[in-house]
């Protein structure tokens, strides 16, 4: 599998699907169409181009019935469950933060925020969304096994990088990629001090990506 960091929050992994998480681009290219996109709330700097998108769109519940509205084709789901979609596997983890779908001046209900634990090509991915610190991410690492744990280190809007790390710890993933940082003045940080401390202090392994960039995975990696 492919992991391209388009910026901010947003992923495409590439692979027998394209899939496209939290698609806000602000005019950041995508290198390929999207076969999916998943979103993992509803505010802007997530939900981003979805409905203009208009690819099947993996959201929880409440998500997927505003989108519904708007023509978006959707996989509704909700924390906990899996979904196979397209021969790729969703699993809607918990995430602490809010929720809102806020689009042409209208905010309407979000129902919660969550993370996505993506298995293609024999590979498993766990993207956090926006999220505090929670102590159950111990149960994300030992349920899923994910081979990359792709976490928020921003601070102010999520947990910042001394939380990460501790998150990192709790998933065991051996990939750890940080996102939701240096993208607005409140979300400024340096990412090195926190990839030579867990590499310092662990066996896991922090790849810092720019916008555009990407690392190939291999399937039990």
């Amino acid at each position: 599998m492919k992991i391209t960091w388009i910026w901010h929050s947003c992923f495409l992994l590439s692979g027998a699907k394209n899939v496209l998480i939290d698609p806000f681009l602000a005019g950041h290219a995508v290198p390929a169409e999207p076969d999916i996109v998943a979103v993992t709330h509803g505010h802007n700097d997530h939900f981003g181009e979805t409905t203009r998108l208009c690819k099947k769109t993996v959201a929880v519940k409440e998500i997927a019935g505003y989108l519904r509205t708007k023509q978006v084709p959707v996989v509704s789901m909700n924390l906990g469950g899996t979904a196979l979609v397209d021969g790729v596997s969703f699993t809607m983890t918990q995430a602490l933060h809010s929720s809102c779908v806020e689009e042409a001046g209208i905010a309407v209900n979000g129902g919660v925020p969550c993370g996505f634990v993506i298995g293609m090509d024999g590979v498993r991915v766990y993207h956090a969304g926006d999220t505090a610190l929670f102590s159950d991410m111990k149960l994300i690492g030992e349920l899923y096994h994910p081979d990359v744990a792709i976490l928020p280190i921003g601070g102010h809007y999520t947990m910042g990088p001394d939380e990460a790390m501790i998150a990192a710890n709790y998933i065991g993933a051996k990939t750890v990629i940080p996102m939701h940082y240096n993208s607005f003045p409140e979300i400024a940080q340096d990412p090195l001090p926190f990839k030579k401390a867990i590499e310092r202090t662990t066996d896991l392994k922090v790849v810092l990506l720019q916008p555009g960039e990407s690392i190939e995975v291999p399937a039990g990696k």
